[in-house]
């Protein structure tokens, strides 16, 4: 089976339809020269036949992971799951159209035991070495296994209850023990995980085609009118380590800003980190802010390469990224998804820049309903119970809803909904399709799920830490106040604040961006005629 190879340099383009939108534009970034891990593509053509067991199809799925793991080990001069210079490679999905965080990844994909001993060696660094290996487990256990999350959640919750500290404050020894907790986990499920790293990946990347049947990704497909995408493609790149050290991280940066529209990048950073922690929204990151202080090098090279992007694409870029030891890597760009407002926004501002022109600028706002599109806000609001960040603009007011199923009972009334969960998953995209506002104790504007609110027009309110959620319990803390199921709360998704009570919203229109439409749209039909 033929694999397409990316590598910093490469000159061919490769049409998403073949190898999903994700892995067309880590191509063109490697031939602008743009600094991208070395990585090699498994097709959409594979997924159905791979989805349904075919047994000719696996076997060509072999065939391409083993060449494609001889180019990984050439560009990088590491040898996969090798005890002195270990290759680990995270396997992710990527459709033709985008689906943020709807299908799965599997990251550290190598990390055996060995392998582990490997990264001790390179690095010097055994809290690095054992926060990969689990990782490694979390991301396997959860993606190939079919384990519960919660069963390797609790170890980790007894493990930092009982050193007195976050997990990210674990030293080396802890790591280890965690690390074990997890493989006990695993296998007091009768489960288990390969210590033969090919044998690691011809499981992985079955798992992370057979995500493109997940329910939540086909709920996705379907509210988004995507039903008709063929699958996934596969990609498998070598791993950058946004845990190595001080000097390393991971985060999301938008070239502009996604809710409001503002021409300013921006770009969430957690430290310490991979990638999964800052879009999987169960971590509240840090801002440029932290990069511009810490390592003001790489926060000027991230600048350039949105500026560049955004340019090279001709529209607002959403990438990720890692910083390893004070070098950035680009993991992936993509158009971003926005709120109409920002939309609208966007298209007025790159037609005045000379990035496009009023006709394109016309197609990209085809889709929204401009007789409606309106900047809201709260009448007389008193001062807000609590406090997050505003994730995706605009106004709310509906009654609490806890999870996904309460939000879609409830709304199934004359009522609308808030959704209020503990962070910002995914798996709640029934539940965000059903509520008229999203707010979440822990994440940022940057998660997958917060991407999600704002591409369905929802206002999103992240990282609200007064906010505690007792879903079982159909009720939540909200600052001093307790919230009960069907209680009213007011949102405003632009300031991130969370009002008690129901309270009236004002309606104003923005005359001066659709009196611009409008002449666009006159001009367009006079050369027409």
């Amino acid at each position: 089976m033929k694999i397409i190879r990316i590598a910093d340099g490469s000159k061919a383009q490769h049409a998403a339809e073949v190898i999903g939108a994700k892995a067309a534009n880590l191509a063109h970034m490697a031939a602008l020269g743009l600094p991208v891990p070395p990585a090699f593509v498994l097709p959409i053509s594979l997924c159905a036949a791979i989805a349904e067991g075919d047994q000719r199809a696996r076997q060509k799925l072999g065939e391409g992971l083993t060449e494609g793991i001889a180019f990984l080990e050439q560009a990088t001069g590491r040898a996969f799951g090798d005890r002195r210079r270990p290759l680990l490679v995270s396997v992710r999905s990527g459709a033709a159209r985008s689906m943020p965080g709807m299908l799965e990844t599997v990251l550290d994909v190598g990390c055996t035991n060995p392998a582990v001993h490997g990264l001790v060696r390179m690095t010097g660094n055994p809290r690095f070495a054992w926060d990969c290996r689990r990782r490694f487990l979390e991301s396997y256990a959860d993606v190939v296994l079919g384990i519960d999350p919660a069963s390797l959640a609790q170890r980790l919750t007894t493990l930092t209850a009982s050193e007195g500290m976050a997990e990210h404050a674990l030293d080396a020894e802890a790591m280890e023990r965690l690390a074990t907790a997890y493989q006990h986990a695993i296998e007091d499920d009768e489960s288990i995980v390969p210590e033969d790293p090919m044998e690691q990946l011809m499981t992985a990347a079955p798992a992370v085609y057979r995500s493109w049947m997940s329910e939540k990704a086909r709920t996705y497909r379907r509210l988004q009118h995507l039903d008709d995408l063929r699958g996934t493609a596969v990609t498998v790149q070598a791993m950058v380590y946004g845990n190595r050290d001080l000097a390393s991280g991971a985060g999301v940066a938008f070239s502009r800003d996604p809710s409001t529209g503002t021409n300013k990048p921006m770009i969430d950073v957690a430290f310490g980190c991979q990638g999964e922690d800052v879009v999987s929204g169960n971590r509240t990151p840090e801002t440029e802010e932290a990069i511009v202080r810490t390592m003001p090098a790489v926060a000027t090279q991230l600048r350039e390469t949105l500026a560049r992007l955004e340019h090279d694409f001709t529209d607002i870029q959403d990438i990720e990224f890692t910083i390893e030891d004070g070098h950035l890597w680009i993991l992936q760009t993509r158009a971003a998804k926005r709120t109409p407002q920002a939309a609208l926004r966007f298209a007025i501002d790159l037609v005045h820049e000379g990035v496009i022109t009023p006709a394109q600028a016309l197609a990209r706002v085809q889709d929204l309903d401009l007789d409606t599109l309106a900047h809201k806000r709260l009448k007389d609001a008193p001062s807000p119970a609590a406090q997050g960040t505003g994730a995706s603009l605009g106004i709310a007011v509906g009654r609490a809803a806890f999870d996904s199923a309460s939000a879609a009972r409830l709304s199934g009334g004359d009522d609308p909904v808030i959704l209020l969960r503990p962070d910002t998953s995914t798996a709640d995209v029934a539940g965000f399709a059903a509520a008229a506002g999203i707010v979440t104790a822990v994440g940022g504007r940057t998660a997958h799920a917060a991407l999600v609110a704002r591409q369905m027009g929802k206002p999103c309110i992240v990282g609200c830490g007064a906010l505690a959620v007792d879903v079982s319990g159909h009720t939540a803390r909200l600052g001093t106040a307790i919230v009960n199921e069907g209680d009213w709360l007011s949102i405003d998704g632009e300031a991130g604040a969370i009002y008690l009570g129901r309270h009236d919203v004002i309606v104003e229109r923005p005359e001066t961006e659709l009196k611009e439409i409008e002449r666009w749209r006159a001009e367009t039909r006079a050369l027409a005629g």
